[in-house]
């Protein structure tokens, strides 16, 4: 089976798509600031309109857990984790080049609740692969649909479905296309962009990720305009 990597190059791109010249600048900072944590402008971002999603929807009392898929950098999962002191997260990623930066910031969290990073490759077509011995009660991704294969994200609803609690949520980040329909321009341009870097990217369907989700027994049941175009999706697991 072919193996798709989400890696750094991700991250550059979409850091470009908001902001060029901080993407730079916020480099330039994260080596300033440790030598293990990789800092993007962008994450800094959008982390706060993520969080107030999430406060609509996770249990705060909750002593659950939580799998990120696609942790990146790891600054989403520190920030999130700081603000849900009773919720264990678990990290995870393909591209084990960010490992030390997503340690770095999990060691930096002041509540403590941030696992080591796991390996997962998304894509893969039985849950097996991700070699994870527990349910979780919610699972985050952020910014990785529409910069992966397709599989990434038929593996993120058919095995996330398999490793989530019936009523467990999965919430995606990202910019998405809607019946068809890519807009504003920015979001136009954005997904030329990303396919000129691999024909397999794109901005995803909103119904076509419905279609998936829903063969795994995952329906939509919100979605929230956030700042720059992008969308948060809440996803619940039926059975």
């Amino acid at each position: 089976m072919k193996t798709f990597k989400i890696c750094l190059e991700r991250f550059l791109i979409l850091s470009q798509h908001l902001d060029k010249n901080l993407f730079y600048i916020g480099t330039f900072h994260s080596r300033k600031m440790s030598s293990a944590k990789i800092n993007y402008p962008a994450a800094n971002r959008n982390k706060t309109p993520i969080l107030e999603v999430l406060k609509k929807h996770f249990d705060a009392n909750l002593k659950g857990t939580v799998l990120e898929l696609a942790s990146g950098t790891g600054q989403h999962v520190s920030f999130f984790a700081t603000n849900f002191p009773n919720l264990e997260f678990q990290p995870s990623e393909t591209e084990q080049s960010l490992f030390e930066s997503i340690k770095a910031y999990a060691n930096d969290t002041p509540t403590k609740n941030v696992r080591h990073p796991v390996r997962i490759d998304t894509s893969a077509k039985d849950v097996k692969d991700w070699k994870l011995n527990e349910y979780f009660d919610y699972i985050i991704c952020v910014n990785m649909i529409h910069v992966s294969p397709i599989e990434c994200s038929i593996g993120l609803f058919k095995n996330g479905s398999q490793v989530l609690k019936p009523g467990g949520l999965i919430v995606t980040y990202g910019a998405y296309a809607y019946k068809g329909v890519i807009e504003p321009q920015s979001n136009i341009d954005f997904d030329r962009s990303i396919r000129s870097q691999h024909p397999d990217w794109g901005l995803r369907d909103i119904v076509d990720l419905e279609n998936i989700a829903n063969e795994h027994g995952i329906v939509l049941v919100h979605k929230y305009d956030l700042p720059a175009n992008n969308k948060c999706l809440i996803w619940k697991k039926q059975r």
